[in-house]
């Protein structure tokens, strides 16, 4: 055991790419500081221009001085500073020593030493800079295309400029509110009202976000800051937190639409890589320097290699299928989504392990999918390919082939990630600039892998020896396929479905919100059984570890501590002292008002649940019934899945914000997209669906099961929210399959039917344009954009008042849907246009039965409900309607 001193190394490098920004924040809040002092910083670290040499004092960039007071006050919150040691920087903060590390972190202006050089290039790289580019931003004026300062401009969105980079300063409708990262504040919101010329008011606003950031600080744990790699990805959470809304760059008149956090965090992973492709070549002397700061043929080498991971066969490990498995269907699937999260973790956890590479060299990181950016070397590439071999043989193993995580990487040069189009372009009627060539490689390169799955044949062969010896207990009663070797419950199954049962127990336990990732076991209670790829995964309670793992943590045993809690409000900033991982975590319990609706019988013959314990799917489906004044309960139980998933996902990333993008700009944009899905999705479950159960959610897809009439008023909700997330971009959206059914189906074929609805809804294109245009959604075999499925919900609201007040007869109803049928087919039978008739004549026979109306209020009534059901209904809506008259019906149901 131990720590590696190379993992260290690297650390202390991405540690101070990282801060090399730290004095924008400090700056732009305002803080007080010795004049003396910043004077002096001034002519050490910012940018003199020559065009203003006769203006004395005159400088640009000032937050390059700040940077270096900013680590006096975060100090005390950082690893352990002092000693002799602190390779590669010659010493922690002393200014005449060349590669300090705090002239590393804030000479990226001014750089002069091959380490200065190092952070100054991959901040270059990070942004696509060239040379010009990067000169002319260097020299800039304090403002952005819109005329703000650095303290009153706002974060721009991403989403708003998606296949129309071309979009004026002005307009830009939306900002990104200037707080910590919560449910609410990830929201785009109006510019007009919002954003404003009030400088002081700006800076009190920075200093508050400050304030929360060094009150935030203290609660790492003080053991954790011995291990460098474990600290840093704390750190790298509390940073994300609070730099999530401020805008990287607001010189040079640039478009100041990257975040701080995201511009960081590729920064680091940046410089990270190239030190050990330089450290492990032996070029880290002046030589180097030169190299970097000519930008010529050193920009043109091959140093980075672009790692990337994928999770094969996601739904075949989450729906397998055995005689049990839908007695534990809700607590399965829950444990199961959970474990796939685990798998992503810890495979992206084993490369960078393998490498001795800290997590912020991971940039990308979503629904099973990332990105590590590593030294491009010969020892890299052995390593990954060692990795692949035991990530093969574990999926073989535990899965026999059904999912598995494939390795893909690619070598890039500084130039790779330059935007100037022609910059190293390979063909001159290449319109691309060198970095959208290398996304298209990225995707290539990965659509291989999909194809060489496990790689049989150039792989060492798995050899199940003894195979059918094990099956004394039979096979496992969950997958149907394994070994059974653990009674769990009184039923025999595999070591991996008893830990994936146990998963969905131990999320149903609120006091089990974080994740403990050891070398060794720590011989805990809530520990998995199986080792995910070598590494012990243990739940521990939310208090637990203060404190207690210190040890842990400095021998180096203790390699990540994940927290994964929901938050108590939608303004919480999501920071509890440990690194975050947005795993959805969120399971419906049976609580009090449950246990009280069932002794009125709502749950009829379902098996009792203790409080605290997960609901199953056959107490979900009862969730939308009602109770009556009979003490009836009215309404079907039933279950909607509801599964879907961004539209065109890979031409936003492909060519969305066309020339005008860079690697920063592309892991933010995979950041935000997932952050829908992992950050607001669960709160909006919890706070307004508190019956539905994730069985994925994150990255561009979602896959979600609930109470039946719930989930289709979700499914409009998320989209409504999606499109404001978006900041209203047409452009940008996704579709859905909603498929409701009794419960007590399969869990396989819940996932095939769903998978078939959300088919249907991807290949609509009722104007049999060339491309399917997608945006749409299909419910109850009725497949129509969202435009028109909002227009039907509202007439399903408007159906379920006029039931009410007249008391409309599910008879009625019913027969509305044989008249929809007849609307359909006017052309197939010219006595089907009689329907208008026979809508008329029903309904008129309808209001005479109701002897409270008088002869002028049924008359209204009868043109009321022609007015709602024929036309705006049956006209308007056509087929789309019976999703309105079904949503009624089922309603009505004792």
């Amino acid at each position: 055991m131990g720590i590696s001193p190379l993992l260290e190394q690297s650390s202390r490098i991405a540690l101070a790419a990282f801060l090399h920004d730290l004095g924008k924040f400090a700056e732009r809040a305002k803080l007080p500081v010795d004049q003396a002092t910043l004077d002096v910083n001034k002519q050490l670290y910012c940018p003199h221009p020559k065009a203003l040499t006769d203006a004395k004092g005159h400088f640009t960039h000032v937050h390059a001085a700040y940077t270096g007071l900013a680590m006096d006050l975060i100090e005390g919150y950082l690893p352990d500073l002092t000693g002799e040691d602190f390779a590669p920087f010659g010493s922690w903060k002393t200014k005449d020593v060349d590669d300090s590390f705090i002239n590393a972190a804030a000479k990226h202006h001014k750089p002069e030493s091959f380490l200065q050089w190092l952070i100054a290039t991959a901040d270059r790289v990070a942004s696509g800079f060239d040379r010009e580019e990067f000169e002319l931003y260097n020299q800039g004026e304090d403002k952005t295309r819109s005329g703000k300062n650095h303290y009153t401009a706002r974060q721009l969105t991403l989403f708003e400029q998606i296949h129309q980079p071309e979009m004026a300063e002005t307009d830009f409708k939306y900002r990104y509110p200037l707080k910590p990262l919560s449910p609410d504040s990830i929201f785009p919101v109006k510019a007009e009202g919002y954003e404003h010329n009030d400088k002081q008011k700006a800076q009190q606003e920075y200093r508050q976000l400050w304030d929360g950031f060094l009150q935030a600080l203290q609660k790492m744990p003080k053991s954790h800051r011995q291990n460098w790699s474990l600290w840093l990805d704390h750190f790298e959470t509390v940073w994300g937190v609070y730099t999530q809304a401020i805008p990287s760059a607001t010189a040079f008149n640039v478009r100041p639409d990257v975040s701080l956090y995201d511009h960081s965090r590729v920064t680091a992973a940046l410089a990270t890589a190239l030190w050990r492709y330089h450290h492990e070549n032996k070029q880290t002397d002046d030589n180097a320097r030169k190299q970097l700061s000519d930008q010529t043929d050193g920009w043109q080498e091959q140093k980075f290699l672009l790692i990337q991971g994928d999770f094969f066969g996601i739904q075949d490990f989450i729906f397998a299928n055995g005689g049990e498995t839908n007695k534990r269907a809700a607590k399965l699937l829950r444990g199961r989504s959970f474990y796939v999260s685990l798998l992503s973790e810890c495979a992206a956890l084993k490369v960078l392990d393998a490498l001795d590479l800290p997590s912020t060299s991971q940039v990308i990181n979503a629904a099973g999918k990332f990105m590590i950016v590593a030294p491009n070397t010969d020892e890299t590439k052995a390593k990954l390919q060692q990795v692949q071999q035991e990530l093969d043989q574990w999926f073989l193993e535990h899965s026999y082939g059904q999912a598995g995580f494939g390795l893909a990487w690619t070598e890039a040069a500084c130039n790779d990630f330059r935007r100037h189009v022609g910059a190293t372009s390979s063909s001159r009627s290449d319109d691309r600039s060198p970095y959208r060539q290398l996304i298209d490689k990225l995707f290539e390169q990965m659509d291989i892998k999909k194809s060489q799955r496990f790689d049989l044949c150039n792989s060492p062969q798995i050899v199940f020896k003894g195979f059918l010896d094990e099956f004394e207990h039979g096979e496992c009663k969950i997958d149907g396929r394994s070994p059974a070797k653990i009674l769990n419950n009184d039923i025999w199954v595999s070591e991996l479905a008893n830990d994936q049962i146990n998963t969905g127990s131990w999320l149903a336990r609120e006091d089990r919100e974080r994740i403990l990732i050891t070398r060794q076991s720590l011989g805990m209670e809530h520990a998995l059984k199986i080792p995910i790829f070598g590494y012990h995964v243990c739940f521990a309670k939310s208090a637990e570890e203060q404190g207690k793992f210190g040890e842990q943590a400095r021998n180096g045993n203790l390699l990540r501590a994940w927290d994964f809690s929901l938050p108590q409000s939608a303004e919480q900033a999501l920071w509890t002292g440990y690194a975050r991982r947005n795993i959805n975590a969120y399971i419906p319990l049976y609580d009090d008002k449950a246990h009280a609706e069932a002794a009125l019988g709502k749950y009829a013959d379902e098996d009792l649940l203790e409080l605290g314990d997960a609901k199953t799917l056959n107490h979900i489906a009862c969730e939308d019934q009602v109770f009556q004044e009979n003490h009836q309960w009215r309404g079907i139980s039933a279950l909607s899945t509801l599964k879907g998933d961004v539209d065109n996902l890979g031409m936003i990333f492909q060519s969305g914000l066309g020339n005008d993008t860079s690697f920063s700009k592309t892991a933010a944009l995979s950041r935000q997209i997932n952050a829908f899905f992992t950050v607001y999705l669960p709160w909006l479950c919890k706070t307004q669906y508190p019956n539905t159960y994730t069985v994925f959610a994150g990255g561009d897809d979602f896959f979600l099961i609930g109470p039946w009439l719930s989930q289709i008023r979700l499914a409009s909700d998320m989209r409504q929210a999606f499109q404001t997330y978006v900041a209203d971009n047409r452009h940008i959206h996704f579709s859905a399959g909603i498929s409701t059914t009794k419960p007590g189906l399969p869990i396989n074929q819940l996932g095939e039917m769903a998978e078939e609805v959300l088919e249907q809804a991807k290949t609509h294109n009722p104007n049999h344009e060339q491309i399917a245009p997608k945006n749409a959604v299909s419910c109850f075999n009725q497949t129509m954009f969202w435009s028109e499925y909002d227009a039907v919900q509202l007439r399903s609201v408007r159906l379920d008042e006029l039931a009410s007040e007249l008391n409309l007869s599910t008879g009625y109803v019913y027969g509305l849907l044989n008249l929809i049928d007849m609307a359909e087919k006017v052309g197939e039978k010219p006595e089907n246009a009689l329907w208008h008739s026979y809508f008329a004549y029903r309904t008129v026979r309808m209001l005479e039965r109701n002897k409270h109306l008088d002869r002028e209020q049924r008359k209204r009534r009868q043109q009321e409900l022609a007015e709602e059901i024929a036309n705006a209904g049956i006209i308007r809506h056509g087929g789309n309607y019976r999703v309105a008259l079904f949503c009624h019906l089922y309603q009505q149901r004792d």
